[in-house]
C-alpha cells in the first residue's frame, strides 16, 4: 500500500505550555487516555476500526491500543458467502496493523487517506514520533468518507493525543535527568566533605600557631569560607536528592515573603521591586523546599531584569490546583534555551551552576506539579508552575 498524496488539512502547532494538562502522567494514565480517545473517535464515526500506536517509555516498546479492531484471528469464517467483502476488509486491516504503509516522512498534525481497497477509506494521523522504529499515530478504517467535520473531530482528538504525549515524554526526561542530578550530588558529597574538613582543620591550626594580626585573620578567613561551602553542600544535596516532604499547610504570601527577605542583597544594587498578591493561598507544601523554588526562579529573575524593573508574582486558583507565575521584563529566551533551561548543568548565567531551574524542577514534580517557561509578548520571560491545594500526605 501507498500513502497518497492528497492532504485534507492544514497542519495545526501545538500550545507553547501544557500548563492546562495533568502535572503528573505516568504510563498507565497515557494508555487510559489512548482509550478513552479511540473509543471516542468509535462512537462518534462510523468506523470499521479504530486504533493508535504510541511509545510507552517504561517498556520502551511501541504499544497499540484499540477497542474497536476487527478480530482478525478467524478470519477464514467469512471467506465464503455474503462476508467475503468483511473478509477483505479485515485482511486489508491486519496489512494495516503490520504497518507496509509507514514512511518516516509522515507530517504531524494532518489527515493523510491511504491507499486501500474500495471497500472501505483508510485515514491516518501521526501524533507523535515520526521515525520508522517509533512512529506514533492515530488509525481509522471506514466504509464512509469522512466529511469536514468528521476530519475535524479526527484532527482535534489527535491534538489532544499530541499534547498528552509530549507532556508525558517531557515529564519523564525531566525525571531522568534529575535522578542523574541526584546520582551526582551524592558522588560530589564524597568528593568534597573530607577535603572541606581538612582545609578547616589546617586553618585553625595556622590560626592557633599564628599571633594576632593580618596573618591570623586571613587563617580565620579561610576557615570561615570552608565552614561556608560545607553549609552550602548541605544545602544543594538536601535540595538535589530524594528527601522526605515534611509537607503542612503554609501560606504562599508568607513563603514568598521570606524569599525576598533573602534576595534583598541582589535586589537594591538593581534598585529591583517584587510585587505579589495581597490574597492568601494555603496549600500543602513543604515550605523550606517551596522557599527554595522561590529562591531559585526570583533570583534567575532579578538577574535577567534590567535595571529599576519590576518582577511580578501572580497567582490564580483553578477547579483543585493553584497556578504560580514569575514574571520579568529582560531580554527572553531563545528557543533553544527554553528546551534546555531546566537541565541540569545547563545555565545562561554567568558564573552559573546550572542546578537552580534543575533543583526547582525536581521539587516542583515532587509536590505533583509542573514547572514550565516561556517568553512574554512584548519582552520577558514568565516561570509558571502548578501545585495541588491539596494532596496526600
Amino acid at each position: 500500500m501507498e500513502i497518497t498524496t492528497q492532504t485534507f488539512t492544514t497542519q495545526m502547532s501545538l500550545p507553547s505550555s501544557t500548563h492546562n494538562l495533568p502535572s503528573q502522567l505516568s504510563a498507565d494514565d497515557v494508555s487510559r487516555i489512548c482509550q478513552l480517545i479511540v473509543q471516542q473517535l468509535a462512537d462518534l464515526l462510523p468506523t470499521i476500526a479504530v486504533w493508535t500506536v504510541y511509545h510507552n517509555l517504561n517498556t520502551d516498546k511501541r504499544q497499540l491500543v484499540s477497542p474497536s479492531v476487527v478480530d482478525v484471528s478467524n478470519i477464514t469464517e467469512y471467506q465464503h458467502g455474503s462476508s467475503s467483502t468483511f473478509a477483505e476488509s479485515a485482511l486489508s486491516i491486519l496489512c494495516l496493523h503490520q504497518e507496509k504503509w509507514l514512511q518516516a516522512d509522515l507530517p504531524i498534525l494532518k489527515i493523510i487517506e491511504l491507499s486501500v481497497p474500495e471497500a472501505y477509506h483508510a485515514y491516518v494521523c501521526c501524533v507523535g514520533e515520526q521515525s520508522l522504529l517509533a512512529a506514533e499515530y492515530i488509525c481509522i478504517c471506514t466504509y464512509e468518507i469522512l466529511s469536514s467535520q468528521q476530519q475535524h473531530l479526527l484532527l482535534n482528538q489527535a491534538e489532544i493525543l499530541s499534547q498528552y504525549l509530549f507532556m508525558y515524554k517531557e515529564r519523564s526526561r525531566h525525571l531522568a535527568e534529575i535522578a542523574s542530578l541526584s546520582e551526582t550530588l551524592g558522588r560530589a558529597e564524597h568528593q568534597l566533605r573530607n577535603p572541606l574538613a581538612l582545609i578547616n582543620l589546617y586553618a585553625e591550626n595556622l590560626r592557633l600557631a599564628l599571633p594576632n594580626g593580618c596573618l591570623q585573620e586571613q587563617a580565620i578567613l579561610i576557615r570561615q569560607t570552608a565552614d561556608e561551602l560545607s553549609c552550602k553542600l548541605t544545602d544543594l544535596l538536601c535540595q538535589g536528592q530524594q528527601a522526605r516532604l515534611e509537607i503542612k499547610q503554609h501560606n504562599l504570601q508568607t513563603i514568598i515573603a521570606e524569599s525576598i527577605k533573602a534576595l534583598q542583597p541582589l535586589l537594591e544594587p538593581k534598585n529591583i521591586q517584587i510585587h505579589y498578591p495581597d490574597k492568601p493561598v494555603n496549600i500543602i507544601v513543604d515550605s523550606w523546599q517551596m522557599k527554595q523554588v522561590f529562591d531559585n526562579l526570583l533570583t534567575n529573575a532579578v538577574y535577567f531584569s534590567p535595571e529599576s524593573g519590576t518582577v511580578i508574582c501572580n497567582w490564580h486558583i483553578y477547579n483543585h490546583e493553584v497556578l504560580v507565575e514569575i514574571c520579568d521584563r529582560g531580554s527572553g529566551i531563545s528557543e533553544s534555551d527554553l528546551k534546555l533551561i531546566f537541565t541540569p548543568y545547563y545555565s545562561r548565567r554567568l558564573g552559573g551552576t546550572g542546578l537552580g531551574l534543575a533543583i526547582a524542577q525536581k521539587i516542583i514534580l515532587a509536590h505533583q506539579g509542573h514547572l514550565w517557561a516561556e517568553n512574554i509578548p512584548g519582552g520577558g520571560t514568565q516561570f509558571s508552575f502548578t501545585l495541588p491545594i491539596n494532596r496526600h500526605r
